[in-house]
């Protein structure tokens, strides 16, 4: 386990100032550093020194989920007093460098994506280097400890693919297409391998392109198509759950669709009956806890799970029989 950084003294108390989230487009498929802020009163906001803080994912351009990371990470920095940078490159070495620029712009501390844990190394050794506290959160769970982080935050992935397991078992179900969108993501492969493992019927991996929806679901239908023995489909996110619908309709396929994560239009899906259920892990509490547990410990030294084990988000279940109590907040953008 790597020593924790010694945590800094807190600085003198600056005006308060509101978060207004901006995102600038470095290049195609890379999102860069950028945040815009105005002038507000708010009660209950932190009157500790300003700091700068990046969140970098691994995250594509668009995607909902990500969207959710963003905005509880944007909570948690106007009620800190953080001037908040987001970026993201679904490319292991673009993130990477995206984490350099971080430390080159000298904040106060990093969240980041394991996702790809072994390029995230160095960058996380830089940082510290460089006297940047750095937490991890929602993949990688195995590796946040190796990788150098201080704390971690998400879902344990191996335990929620066995918990989608065993519901399939106690669904009836014989076959699941396990759909995977973006090949060597740690947290994504855990998924589909707790499945299988828990699983009694047959499980069968299909890889596809997450960047390209419309071969996405073109795959799942050939693959519905070819093997009609199919009986459930499991996606690693709402809108390729969304897609998998259609897959199973164009197939003329009597499979049912569940998936890992969700957004509104899932929400509606789930309480229609079009996808039988939900493995919430709740984005929104990711992004907000890694930004409030670096001002913790820039402010008061804190660390969460004692620098020794992980803050668990999930999983839940969200079914046709609680669907409702999250429809509110999936509405708001924050479920």
């Amino acid at each position: 386990m790597n020593a924790p950084l010694p945590p800094p003294s807190p600085r003198r108390s600056v005006r308060v100032t509101a978060l207004a989230a901006a995102v600038c487009l470095l290049l195609a498929g890379c999102s860069a550093f950028g945040d815009t802020s105005a002038d507000a009163d708010a009660a209950g906001r932190a009157d500790t020194g300003r700091l700068k803080i990046a969140l970098v994912t691994h995250g594509g351009r668009g995607d909902d989920f990500w969207e959710l990371v963003r905005k509880g990470a944007e909570a948690a920095a106007e009620k800190d007093n953080v001037d908040l940078t987001y970026a993201s490159d679904s490319d292991a070495a673009g993130q990477a460098e995206l984490v350099r620029d971080a430390i080159r712009d000298r904040v106060d501390g990093i969240a980041l994506t394991l996702a790809k844990p072994q390029a995230m190394k160095a960058p996380v050794t830089e940082a510290k280097s460089a006297g940047i506290p750095v937490v991890g959160l929602n993949s990688g769970l195995n590796a946040w400890q190796s990788t150098g982080t201080l704390e971690y935050f998400g879902q344990d992935e191996s335990v929620a693919g066995r918990a989608v397991g065993e519901k399939l078992n106690g669904l009836k179900a014989k076959h699941a297409l396990c759909v995977i969108h973006e090949r060597g993501n740690v947290s994504l492969e855990a998924r589909c391998a707790g499945v299988k493992k828990a699983f009694g019927g047959e499980t069968q991996m299909l890889y596809v392109d997450g960047t390209d929806m419309n071969a996405m679901s073109a795959a799942v239908t050939a693959s519905l198509e070819q093997d009609p023995s199919v009986d459930e489909v499991v996606t690693m996110g709402a809108q390729f759950a969304l897609a998998a619908v259609k897959s199973v309709k164009t197939a003329g396929s009597r499979a049912r669709v569940a998936t890992f994560d969700l957004n509104k239009d899932l929400v509606e899906a789930v309480r229609d009956g079009d996808v039988q259920f939900a493995v919430d892990q709740q984005p929104y509490l990711q992004g907000y806890l890694a930004v409030d547990a670096l001002w913790l410990y820039k402010t008061n030294g804190n660390i969460s799970g004692g620098g020794v084990a992980p803050v668990l988000t999930g999983p839940a279940f969200v079914t046709k029989a609680n669907v409702a109590a999250v429809a509110g907040f999936a509405a708001n953008g924050t479920r």
